[in-house]
């Protein structure tokens, strides 16, 4: 099954967590210094803020899929549509491991298909100081700096 995700940029953590606690009367399943995360049901949504993002506001789109053949399946949708992907394989970002391909719309906004596997305990790669780029198409070079997709981070 899937669910629909949406990253926003948030310029502060702690009253951005009481505001969406409030309006989804419900606690983030994840928090961390920079970023916190709310599973919700009703609606089906994977809600995620962070303050790595380079801009307030949305910083990406998603979908998220229980299984890789879930992906799979989006991944030829997208395929047979003509639509021009960028597979970025196996990742670490927002504190989880990935595989995750990414589109961008007509206009410019991003949008990722993923498979969450496990947590990580890191934001991206190896340190949670570097690679704050949540989408690797995004043209927002304060926070990616036009880095390669395997160097970038993202988030789910």
């Amino acid at each position: 099954m899937k669910r629909f995700h949406i990253h926003m940029g948030v310029s502060n953590l702690d009253d951005s967590i009481r505001f969406y606690n409030a309006l989804f009367g419900a606690e983030p399943v994840k928090i961390k210094s920079d970023y916190a995360k709310w599973m919700l049901d009703d609606p089906r949504i994977n809600f995620a803020i962070s303050t790595r993002t380079g801009k307030k506001g949305i910083e990406h789109l998603g979908i998220q899929v229980d299984d890789t053949l879930e992906l799979e399946e989006l991944r030829e949708q997208f395929s047979h549509a003509n639509i021009s992907t960028h597979s970025e394989g196996e990742t670490t970002c927002c504190y989880a491991k990935s595989e995750k391909s990414w589109v961008n719309d007509p206009n410019g906004i991003a949008w990722e298909a993923y498979h969450t596997m496990e947590d990580a305990q890191f934001f991206s790669g190896e340190d949670s100081e570097i690679n704050s780029c949540c989408s690797p198409m995004s043209d927002n070079t304060d926070a990616c700096c036009n880095v390669t997709p395997k160097t970038s981070g993202c988030c789910s």
